[in-house]
């Protein structure tokens, strides 16, 4: 039981230092595929395969989180950056 409890507290730590240099895009996905497998693999249970339905969760939340990421991304540029607040080059 305690190896366990090890291994898995050393795959938590390592799935999150996994994360540090990943983009916002990548990290919606790999969020996404997550849940979407955890989910789908509940869901699958009850229809009898486990696997299937957290295969297919896994490739709709990782879709769903590419579009999230994309969404945020496009919205980025007008928010911050070098010439202050806004997106173009005016001065007031």
């Amino acid at each position: 039981m305690r190896s366990t409890q090890r291994a898995l507290l050393l795959l938590g730590g390592l799935g999150l230092a996994s994360c540090a240099e990943m983009s916002p895009t990548q990290q919606s996905m790999g969020i996404g595929a997550l849940g979407g497998a955890a989910l789908g693999g509940v869901v699958g249970s009850f229809s009898g395969n486990a696997g299937l339905g957290a295969l297919l969760g896994a490739g709709v939340g990782a879709g769903g989180g590419y579009l999230y990421g994309q969404s945020q991304q496009s919205r980025q540029p007008y928010y911050g950056g070098n010439n202050g607040p806004y997106r173009d080059n005016r001065n007031y």
